[in-house]
C-alpha cells in the first residue's frame, strides 16, 4: 500500500505526483482554458467619416486585430459597436444591419474582437473587410 506522503516525497515524476508536480517538484497549476471563436465576416461601416482615413490605411494590415466598444448612448443606433485599431484610432462600426445580436453579447460582458481580413478602395471609399471573434 502506498500512503500520500509516500507520493508526495517520492523522487519520481510518475502517476499521481506527475499529475501534481512539474518538473523540478514544482507545483504545476493548469492555465483556464482560452479561444477565440470565429462569429461572423463583415466590413467596417462608416470609413468614410474617419479624418485622416486615407493616411492610415497604408498602416492597416489583413491580420490586424481591433478592438470593439459598445457605444449604447449613440445619437444614430443605441445598439452602435465603434472599431478601433490597437493604438485606439476609430475606423467606423459593426454595420446597423449586422449589431444587434453582437451588442447584446457585449452587454452580457462578453469580449467581441475583430480582425481585418481584407481592404480595398471602392470609388473613394475604403472598404475594410473583417472577421468578429468572441474571446473565450
Amino acid at each position: 500500500m502506498t500512503y500520500m506522503g509516500e507520493l508526495v516525497t517520492t523522487n519520481q515524476n510518475t502517476g499521481l505526483v506527475n499529475l501534481l508536480h512539474g518538473k523540478g517538484g514544482e507545483l504545476a497549476i493548469p492555465m483556464p482554458f482560452e479561444r477565440d471563436i470565429f462569429l461572423f465576416d463583415t466590413y467596417v461601416a462608416g470609413t468614410s467619416y474617419v479624418d485622416g482615413i486615407e493616411d492610415l490605411e497604408p498602416h492597416l494590415s489583413e491580420g490586424d486585430k481591433l478592438d470593439f466598444f459598445r457605444e449604447p448612448d449613440n445619437a444614430y443606433d443605441d445598439k452602435a459597436i465603434v472599431i478601433r485599431n490597437t493604438d485606439g484610432i476609430k475606423l467606423g462600426y459593426v454595420p446597423r444591419k449586422d449589431n444587434i445580436v453582437f451588442s447584446r453579447l457585449m452587454d452580457a460582458g462578453k469580449l467581441l474582437f475583430g480582425r481585418i481580413s481584407a481592404k480595398d478602395w471602392k470609388d473613394g471609399w475604403l472598404k475594410i473587410d473583417i472577421k468578429i471573434y468572441l474571446h473565450e
